[in-house]
């Protein structure tokens, strides 16, 4: 199957117009993931010395593509941030396990009339949001994690078995 890019002009328009500075320009950020419904699995530094390394972030993206679609889009770098901060504060730095990702509007729209628990104006079609759980971490123990870095938007789903994480306003549900 070929992978489909979308067209730059309608990505960059759902992401944020400046980007977002860390205070420390040292240092490395890790991250370690596996896609659950593709078996794609990345590990690296996305982030080397105050710089993000686009080599690095394409591949993640591409690990959190639309599989239902095959659709890779740019997942705004605050997501692998909270991800980075999750992954210290539980004082892990094991693999995150990826449900979902990017969406495309289809495939939010295909999960929406299954489910009411799928928003019709997602983050995920931003590419804003990821649905996750890790290896050895209580989900309920992820949740409080995910919500003590008051970073964003963090959803509990148990009888789903993950947890949503977002870079949009703070919120809980």
């Amino acid at each position: 199957m070929a992978l489909k890019f979308l067209g730059s002009a309608a990505l960059f328009s759902v992401l944020p117009s400046r980007a977002h500075a860390s205070r420390s320009t040292t240092g490395s950020r890790f991250l370690n993931m596996v896609n659950l419904h593709t078996g794609d699995r990345y590990q690296a530094d996305y982030w080397l010395d105050g710089a993000y390394q686009q080599g690095a972030l394409d591949k993640f993206n591409y690990v959190l593509r639309d599989h239902r679609d095959n659709l890779v889009a740019p997942i705004d770098t605050r997501v692998f941030d909270i991800l980075h901060r999750l992954q210290l504060k539980l004082a892990k730095d094991g693999e995150f396990e990826i449900l979902s990702g990017y969406r495309s509007p289809h495939t939010n729209a295909m999960l929406a009339a299954r489910s009411n628990g799928v928003a019709k104006h997602s983050y995920h079609m931003k590419g804003m949001a990821v649905d996750i759980r890790m290896p050895g971490v209580k989900l309920a123990s992820l949740r409080d994690a995910a919500k003590s870095l008051k970073a964003g938007g963090v959803g509990y789903y148990p009888a789903s078995d993950f947890v949503h994480i977002d870079c949009g306003p703070v919120r809980y549900w």
